[in-house]
């Protein structure tokens, strides 16, 4: 038996809750990984987990290796990365999951240079605004736009959004220019509505303007899960939309967005980066965190710190896109 190895897999079923999808993510059959935990279990004599048909639960005594273990593989990967040659060329699988425009506005456009950079470095990038089970998939992190409650998490937010109120032309040759948010609660204007996945509505949006304050739902035709299918409906003229600068800006220089209600003011949307609690940062992380920071810049200038912070995907955020 390879004590890294079965330590590793162990660590794995523990945060994915399975052996079946430890086994996904590291490449291995379900049966290499039963047996390495098994031949680690006889070898402490000790049992450290609980299997049923339906799941898998560590025992105290497993919880407490886990803390070790995870501690042990850490340092292991520090030693590592510690070297001058790997630390001057980090590498590795890094998997990670981000907003669909953010995808393919900021991030993608970006890469050539940074893998020109850490060319060893491999993404797995996930291009959704879907839900992600950071541990049962085994993500490193998940970059999302919102507020975050749970606090099953640490994270980074990296970014304040500023955002604005924008229709397309074709929409407001149509519909007219509404001239108060409240219009577009009771009247003929319509929205693009927005809805999380999970529990599949939208939230209102809180504008402010002096001592005025109103939170707007809208009435919509079309809701969507989606950004950059949000971000067509509005260009196609289904309704008003609630964009981040650098999702509108494109389309302001070529006149295919107006700004609404520009003497008004929008709560700012955060953008956080967020990983397992018990995950060792490592350096290709770091690089990528400090990367997608560092585009956000001109859109964002108040990042905050790392802090423990919550799930990405929890349905109270105010805001999924990003």
């Amino acid at each position: 038996m390879d004590r890294f190895d079965a330590m590793q897999a162990f660590a794995r079923v523990v945060e994915a809750g399975s052996f079946t999808k430890a086994a996904e993510t590291l490449h291995m059959s379900k049966t290499s990984v039963t047996q390495l935990v098994q031949q680690l279990e006889a070898r402490l004599r000790v049992k450290l987990l609980n299997r049923t048909t339906r799941r898998v639960a560590v025992t105290a005594d497993g919880a407490a290796y886990y803390e070790r273990v995870i501690k042990l593989l850490a340092d292991m990967d520090d030693a590592e990365t510690g070297l001058s040659a790997a630390s001057a060329a980090p590498r590795g699988r890094l998997r990670v999951d981000v907003p669909s425009p953010l995808a393919r506005m900021i991030l993608i456009p970006a890469l050539p240079a940074f893998h020109a950079r850490y060319p060893d470095i491999q993404l797995d990038m996930g291009v959704s605004d879907r839900i992600v089970d950071i541990l049962g998939e085994n993500v490193d992190c998940v970059v999302r736009g919102g507020e975050i409650t749970d606090q099953s998490l640490m994270a980074r937010r990296v970014a304040d959004l500023r955002l604005g109120v924008y229709a397309a032309p074709a929409y407001l040759e149509r519909a007219g220019l509404p001239s108060h948010p409240q219009e577009l609660e009771d009247t003929h204007h319509r929205i693009v509505g927005y809805l999380w996945s999970r529990i599949g509505r939208a939230f209102p949006y809180a504008m402010h303007r002096g001592d005025e304050s109103v939170n707007v739902h809208g009435r919509y035709v079309l809701a969507v899960d989606d950004g950059n299918a949000y971000l067509a409906a509005g260009l196609a003229g289904m309704g008003v939309l609630w964009l981040p600068d650098y999702m509108a800006r494109p389309y302001l220089t070529r006149g295919e967005l107006v700004p609404l209600f520009e003497d008004w003011r929008l709560d700012p949307m955060p953008l956080t980066i967020a990983f397992p609690p018990n995950r060792h940062v490592s350096a290709k992380l770091r690089l990528f965190i400090d990367w997608v920071a560092e585009l956000m810049g001109p859109y964002a200038p108040d990042p905050g710190l790392v802090a423990r912070a919550g799930r990405a995907d929890a349905p109270h955020a105010k805001h999924a896109r990003a």
